[in-house]
């Protein structure tokens, strides 16, 4: 594997291992605010951050959250952990330079583009844009990788260099 390859490969591990400690962050976090009074603790934190709670947007993401019911929290918490895991498997392989996981990562990545455009779609921020650009770009850079590898005969029957 050329070293370049093998760099890009590796930086594309970064950005899935974040992503994975993000996700689980996040549901640990949803975890943490069950049972507990959502709305005082949202008003305290609204209130901490100096965010202004009469804000038309603030106010209506505050009403939202407040309201979302045990059972779906679980659920976003549940679902949090289960694409973690699937991020982490993802990162630990390409770091790993594991072709399984070139492969595995452009199957998962490829089927999360769609719903990252709708989202977009629904509610259009800088982060979610930026995110599915690198996943488009790391989805083009796989394809190429992978056609490239599987040209090449000395990584014919999935076999590569290691760095």
């Amino acid at each position: 594997m050329n070293i370049s390859h093998s760099k890009l490969i590796r930086l594309i591990a970064v950005f899935k291992l974040l992503k994975a400690c993000t996700l689980i962050v996040v549901g640990a976090g949803i975890f943490k605010l069950l049972h507990k009074d959502v709305a005082a603790m949202l008003s305290h934190w609204t209130a901490t951050l100096g965010l202004d709670p009469d804000n038309q947007y603030i106010d209506s993401a505050l009403s939202k959250l407040a309201n979302i019911s045990p059972a779906r929290m679980k659920a976003f918490g549940l679902g949090s952990f289960v694409y973690a895991a699937l991020f982490m498997t993802e990162g630990i392989g390409l770091w790993l330079l594991k072709r399984w996981a070139e492969w595995f990562t452009l199957v998962i990545t490829t089927s999360l583009v769609p719903l990252e455009i709708y989202e977009i779609h629904r509610h259009s921020t800088i982060p979610k844009i930026a995110v599915l650009v690198i996943n488009i770009a790391v989805v083009g850079y796989l394809v190429y990788r992978i056609r490239h590898q599987d040209s090449d005969p000395a990584t014919k029957g999935g076999h590569t260099s290691e760095p």
